[in-house]
C-alpha cells in the first residue's frame, strides 16, 4: 500500500554494485500516484508494478534497445508486498533467479526534493537493507533519476 502525499516516482540508482552471482542491481522503481492507485484497485500485471526491483544478468549479452545498450536478461522483481510512504521503501517479493527479495529502506524527503530540483543528483535519497539470493546488503544507498 502506499499512503506516499508526494509523488516520489522515478528510478532509484544503487550508489555502488549490488551483486548476487551473475546478477546486479540495477534500480528500484516507484511509480506516480495514478500507478499506485490502480495496482491497488487490483489492475496488477506479470511485468509491471508501481513498485519493483530490476537485476541485470551482466553475463548476458548486451542487446540494442531505444535507450541504448542493455543486457539481454533481467530479473524484474514484482512486490508480494509493500508499503511505501514519504519516508519509507518497505517491500518483499519473490524472483525465480533470486528466490525471495525484500527491501527496508529510509527516504530522505529533503535530499529527494533536492535531486528532484537538480533533475539528479548524486547524493543518495534512499538507504537501508537489501535481502536477495539469501544474501543481506546493509547500509545500502541509492540515488535518484527521473527517467528520459
Amino acid at each position: 500500500m502506499s499512503s506516499a502525499q508526494d509523488d516520489l516516482s522515478g528510478y532509484y540508482l544503487p550508489a555502488s554494485d549490488i551483486v548476487i552471482g551473475s546478477y546486479r542491481l540495477d534500480h528500484i522503481f516507484l511509480g506516480q500516484p495514478f500507478e499506485f492507485e490502480t495496482w491497488e484497485e487490483g489492475e496488477t500485471s506479470q511485468t509491471f508494478a508501481p513498485v519493483m526491483l530490476q537485476f541485470d544478468d551482466v553475463s548476458s549479452p548486451m542487446v540494442a534497445t531505444e535507450l541504448g545498450e542493455a543486457h539481454s536478461v533481467t530479473a524484474r522483481v514484482l512486490p508480494t508486498a509493500y508499503v511505501v510512504t514519504d519516508s519509507t521503501v518497505r517491500f518483499t517479493g519473490r524472483s525465480e533467479k533470486l528466490g525471495a527479495v525484500s527491501l527496508n529502506a529510509r527516504l530522505d524527503p529533503d535530499a529527494l526534493a533536492t535531486a528532484r530540483r537538480n533533475l539528479g543528483d548524486d547524493g543518495a535519497v534512499l538507504s537501508g537493507t537489501l535481502i536477495a539470493g539469501g544474501r543481506t546488503f546493509d547500509n545500502v544507498r541509492f540515488r535518484w533519476y527521473g527517467g528520459d
